[in-house]
């Protein structure tokens, strides 16, 4: 495949454990198979810095940049995609996090994109793959490499909205995360069934030792909280990454609870709900300074990584010289 070394194009996703935002990744850099696709993956905490460093294009040279997946907080990163923007870049937003879409209707961000796609009608993956889908009907083009990432876009939307309705997409979720950054090269050219890779097979052996350690650990370290004034339990963790694993394996014996689960792999606290909660936890999420979807969602608490560093402190302290 002959690559235009004139046209480059960022994609700056979710990652890199998350499905979603990986194949997001893969579907923008499967319809420009032509171009020089460059993904940067990111976490919530450093969007910010990860948009800022995306250059200028250079003279003669095409850029595009998609963000898909993960949005910003700082209106500093609006003033540099609009300085690319002004300077002849093509940037694109594609979101399907209720936060990010209720920042956007309130006049927060102050982008001029040359397009944009936010709707909570699916996961990001398959709101790019519509997207790009339609682009291509509209130009009368056929990209075959493109179309073959269907069904990939399928499980990562049922597993990212979690319906868990399409075989086999919670399992690749895991495996993603189990991947990490190097999912994206493992999904960018994987078939149109998403038969697994020898490296996807190792990561799916390792996935259950993993899932093992991470409920021992949420085990011992379970707390319950009623708050019965909301006629409701919250119940607190830690665990070693699978945090919605841990919740959706509680939550199936428990009423009316928000689960808190603190990942000390991510050092993000995870939010999730019983299936018979009402609690809106992308709410939740953002007066603890997160984001998210009504059921699931997730922050990052620097004030919980202090206390825990704080209490370490006084423990060794105390014991020094026994």
């Amino acid at each position: 495949m002959t690559k235009d070394p004139g046209t480059t194009v960022h994609v700056v996703s979710h990652g890199p454990n998350c499905l979603d935002g990986t194949a997001a990744a893969v579907v923008v850099a499967r319809y420009h198979r032509n171009a020089q696709v460059l993904p940067r993956f990111s976490s919530n905490t450093a969007i910010n810095d990860t948009l800022l460093r995306l250059p200028h294009a250079a003279d003669g040279t095409e850029h595009e940049v998609w963000i898909t997946d993960i949005s910003w907080t700082d209106p500093v990163v609006d003033r540099h995609l609009q300085a690319l923007v002004d300077a002849g870049t093509r940037v694109f937003w594609v979101d399907h996090h209720r936060t990010a879409l209720e920042r956007y209707r309130r006049g927060e961000v102050k982008v001029r994109f040359t397009d944009l796609v936010l709707s909570e009608a699916y996961a990001a993956s398959r709101l790019t793959y519509e997207y790009l889908r339609a682009r291509l009907q509209e130009e009368r083009r056929q990209n075959e490499w493109f179309a073959a990432v269907h069904h990939l876009v399928a499980m990562a939307d049922d597993n990212d909205r979690w319906i868990h309705q399409v075989p086999g997409s919670r399992e690749l979720g895991l495996v993603v995360s189990v991947l990490g950054p190097a999912a994206y090269g493992e999904l960018l050219n994987i078939d149109s069934d998403v038969h697994y890779t020898r490296r996807m097979q190792e990561a799916q052996r390792q996935l259950q030792d993993e899932l093992q350690r991470t409920f021992e650990i949420a085990e011992r370290s379970r707390v319950v909280h009623r708050v019965p004034e909301h006629s409701l339990s919250v119940v607190t963790a830690v665990c070693h990454g699978y945090p919605s694993e841990v919740a959706d394996a509680w939550g199936k014996s428990a009423t009316d609870t928000v689960f808190a689960l603190f990942d000390g792999r991510s050092l993000s606290v995870s939010l999730r709900r019983s299936p018979d909660c009402a609690v809106d936890l992308s709410e939740l999420a953002q007066r603890l300074g997160g984001g998210g979807h009504p059921a699931a969602a997730g922050c990052e608490l620097q004030e919980l990584q202090r206390w825990i560093a704080e209490w370490l402190a006084e423990s060794v302290a105390a014991r020094i010289g026994r």
